[in-house]
C-alpha cells in the first residue's frame, strides 16, 4: 500500500454478484487458489477484493473460457472463519469500501491479484420525504425477517439499520431484489446514493413493493 488510498496485489475473489458496501458475503470456500488466499488473508487481518463476473464462471472447469470481470469492486473482510471439515472453509465476510482496478494479473496457480485505487463512500444523504416509503418497506421487511429467522447471525442485513440514508437503504435493496446483474453493477457504481435510491425506488413501485 503506496498510501491510504491505494492497494496494491489485492487478491480478488470474482463472483456471479455484486457485493454493495455494508452488505454481508457469505461464502463456501473449496478452490485450493480461494482457501490459500482466504487463509492467509485472515492471518494478516487483511481484505479481499470481490468483483463481478463479466465472463467465466467462479469454479475453474477443465474447458471452462477465461475469467473476466468488473473494474468497480468492494474490500470484502473477514469476520468469521469456520473449517468444517479439511479442504472447505466457510466465511462471513463483510463488505467495506469499493475500488476501482488499475492494474491485474492472474498468477500461476489462478488466483487474480490487482492495483486498485479506493473510491469515496457514500455521502451522507438523509431520505427525501418523496421516497420515506421506500426505507418504510425496508423497515418492514427486516422486522419480518427477524421474526421468521430468529438468530441474529443469520439475517442477511447487519446492524446498524441505518433506515434514514439514501446509500444504507438502496444498497440493501439492490443485495435483496432480484434485480440483473449488470443493473446491480451500475447501481453499485453510481457515486450519487440519492439517484441510487430514486432507481430503487422505481422498481419497488413497479413491482408494488413500496408505494403510496
Amino acid at each position: 500500500m503506496s498510501n491510504s488510498l491505494t492497494l496494491s496485489s489485492l487478491p480478488l475473489f470474482p463472483l456471479g454478484t455484486v457485493l454493495f458496501p455494508g452488505g454481508l458475503l457469505p461464502l463456501r470456500i473449496f478452490e485450493v487458489r480461494y482457501l490459500d488466499m482466504i487463509s492467509r488473508c485472515h492471518k494478516a487481518g487483511a481484505p479481499f477484493g470481490v468483483v463481478s463476473l463479466t465472463q467465466g464462471s467462479e469454479v475453474r472447469h477443465a474447458n471452462g473460457g477465461p475469467e473476466s470481470f468488473s473494474d468497480v469492486g468492494t474490500l470484502a473482510t473477514i469476520a468469521g472463519l469456520e473449517t468444517p471439515q479439511p479442504g472447505l472453509l466457510l466465511v462471513r465476510g463483510e463488505a467495506a469500501q469499493r475500488f476501482r482496478i488499475t492494474r491485474r494479473q492472474q498468477l500461476r496457480h489462478g488466483l487474480w491479484v490487482a492495483d486498485v485505487n479506493r473510491l469515496d463512500d457514500d455521502m451522507a444523504v438523509p431520505v427525501p420525504e418523496d421516497l420515506q416509503e421506500t426505507a418504510r418497506a425496508l423497515g418492514r421487511l427486516i422486522e419480518s425477517l427477524k421474526q421468521r429467522s430468529a438468530p441474529q447471525g443469520q439475517l442477511p442485513l447487519m446492524p446498524p439499520y441505518r433506515l434514514d440514508d439514501c446509500g444504507w437503504v438502496a444498497n440493501r435493496w439492490c443485495e435483496l431484489l432480484p434485480l440483473p446483474l449488470k443493473l446491480k453493477q451500475q447501481l453499485m457504481e453510481l457515486e450519487n446514493p440519492l439517484i441510487r435510491l430514486e432507481l430503487v425506488s422505481d422498481v419497488l413501485s413497479r413491482t408494488g413493493i413500496a408505494s403510496d
